[in-house]
């Protein structure tokens, strides 16, 4: 079978080659694979800079936003033939730690889990995989064009999870929230803002293209200006940062409500430097009892919220994030970063 595959750690060495059927594994389910989608950690792996094969392999096969249908289901497995799923990402570590032995692998302590498609395990990108029953979810049929958005919602759900344990502190009634970046998690993290009711505003760099009518068409308010000034205009309760350009998450942290909280979904490089007033932020930040919290990575309990919220969605507004499908055979075109891009879909 054919799978999309990377040397870790050797920049250009993406190709899609023949490998061997995956292994018949009892108690796994046999799925079909039916779309991958690409993110900025498959072009980081891509680049070389990251990535773990699995051991004794020198090439990894890519892919962890994945959607499938079922071909062969174990008695009691809780899934039939036919069925949509998609593939949780993460595993916990063998040790483990005391997160991953309380099933909270997304918030493991020694960094010892593997992930398929990034470290240590192979990822979906191919025609076939195989996936324990406990680490597969339910997709809704209707999903059938944009299953593969199951990963990046279940990484929403999981921020929103986050800003709603922390909000409950003490009374927490948030009524704004501004999203900063409308890539695909802002633009989920926008969706599930909308459905939990609250006024919903995104900002982004981009005037044209399709982003502006998208947030539009969800009921929410886009603003393209400078994050300062949309900061200092809406003063949100909570903001979802998930461009991770070091100048909006100073902006966001210096200047929401009081009791606000930012939740960090954006990877920042590092290296760069930028002058601020931190005696002010802190000032504000401890004055206000403002919160900072990093999110990252989804277990099980995120991904079933995740294709939850996917399920209530417009499928039609869900089919517009997609903005470009190729075959797996041309999967390199997938991996070249377009101005336009908003969600990257291989057809698998």
């Amino acid at each position: 079978m054919k799978a999309l595959t990377v040397r870790p750690g050797q920049a250009g060495s993406a190709e899609v080659v023949e490998v061997e059927d995956p292994p018949d594994d009892a108690g796994t389910l046999l799925v079909e694979g039916v779309a991958l989608g690409v993110c900025g950690t498959d072009r980081e792996i891509v680049s070389g800079a990251y990535g773990e094969a699995p051991p004794g392999h020198d090439r990894l096969v890519l892919g962890h936003e994945s959607l499938g249908r079922v071909l062969e289901a174990p008695a009691g497995s809780g899934f039939a033939e036919g069925e949509l799923v998609a593939g949780i990402v993460r595993r916990p570590d063998p040790v483990p730690c005391g997160a991953c032995a309380h099933g909270r692998f997304d918030m493991c302590r020694n960094g010892r889990y593997t992930e398929r498609g990034i470290k240590g395990l192979d990822g979906y990108g191919s025609e076939r995989w195989r996936v324990e029953p406990e680490y597969a979810v339910h997709v809704d049929a209707a999903l059938a064009d944009v299953g593969m958005l199951t990963e990046p919602a279940s990484v929403v759900a999981k921020a929103w999870e986050q800003v709603e344990l922390v909000g409950q502190r003490s009374w927490f009634e948030p009524k704004t929230v501004l999203v900063t970046g409308a890539g695909p998690v802002g633009l989920l993290g926008a969706l599930l803002g909308v459905q939990r009711g609250l006024e919903v505003h995104v900002l982004d760099l981009a005037t044209d293209g399709p982003k502006p009518q998208l947030v539009r068409d969800l009921g929410a308010t886009y603003h393209s200006e400078a994050v300062d000034a949309v900061m200092q205009r809406l003063r949100p309760d909570i903001v979802l940062e998930g461009t991770g350009a070091s100048a909006v998450v100073v902006d966001a942290m210096a200047g929401t409500a009081p009791y606000g909280i930012v939740c960090l979904l954006g990877v920042s490089q590092t290296g760069r430097t930028q002058r601020i007033d931190a005696g002010g932020l802190n000032r504000g930040i401890v004055l206000e009892n403002v919160a900072v919290v990093g999110s990252v990575n989804a277990y099980g309990a995120h991904y079933r919220a995740g294709a939850e919220a996917l399920g209530r969605a417009d499928r039609d507004w869900l089919a517009r994030l997609v903005t470009r499908r190729v075959p797996l055979v041309r999967a390199s075109e997938a991996l070249e970063r377009r101005d336009d891009d908003i969600k990257v879909v291989i057809d698998l």
